[in-house]
């Protein structure tokens, strides 16, 4: 199989490196020159795409990660199989799936008729990440996803969560998106506002990916352009 691999955190994230070294088979890098997090589906269409070739199938790409897309199934991996995006450092759950950078470069994958997983790893902050523990999850989910029959217009949508120091391996659990939103506020000085959310105090709908996350399993959920 041939994988394209991108994410919304940078070509230099940490999770993407991990991506690369558990793909087993012909992959190509190509995601963003600097983050995008939260950039939701934007694409670039009034300039050029700087393209950096930075050798052994790896591409810095000066756009987005739905432009990432785009240009892997248009020119640079046009017979690619899969597109995976990620590992990103922090959850995609629920209605994430709409803002989400990484989750919009699978989106853009699937509607170019490519099949595509989004991988996220959701973060008790302020503990930091075991990625040796998150290669090791993500190795698990790839070869069971891997092998499972995608459906036509769907992609999955990958969640692990953050274990405990004790714990070196968790279940599997197939769940539905939460519908439910980030509660938010806005906190004002003057005529600005700076946008406060506690993402650990998202309602736990039973049997939803924040729920499944939340409870140290994870979570993969179907979904449907």
């Amino acid at each position: 199989m041939k994988f394209v691999i991108t994410n919304d955190d940078g070509i230099e994230a940490e999770g993407i490196k991990a991506l690369a070294n558990v793909v087993e088979g012909d992959k190509y890098i190509i995601a963003p020159n600097k983050e995008y997090s939260g950039c939701g589906h934007q694409i670039t269409t009034r300039r050029g795409i700087a393209v950096e070739d930075r050798g052994n199938q790896s591409y810095s790409v000066d756009g987005t990660p739905a432009d990432c897309a785009r240009l892997a199934i248009q020119a640079l991996a046009p017979d690619a199989d899969w597109l995976l995006s990620g590992i990103n450092a922090g959850g995609n759950l629920g209605v994430d799936i709409y803002l989400s950078g990484t989750v919009a470069a699978v989106r853009e994958a699937t509607i170019g008729g490519l099949k595509a997983i989004a991988l996220s790893h959701y973060i008790k902050s302020p503990q930091k990440n075991d990625w040796i523990l998150t290669s090791k999850l993500t190795k698990k989910v790839l070869d069971l996803l891997l092998s499972k029959e995608l459906p036509k217009g769907h992609f999955w949508n990958v969640n692990l969560p953050h274990l405990f120091p004790y714990q070196t391996d968790t279940e599997i659990v197939f769940c539905q998106p939460s519908k439910y939103p980030l509660p938010l506020t806005f906190k004002q000085e003057n005529n600005v506002y700076f946008y406060q959310g506690n993402y650990s105090q998202r309602k736990k709908e039973k049997d939803s990916d924040i729920d499944v996350c939340f409870s140290g399993k994870i979570a993969v959920s179907l979904v449907k352009v």
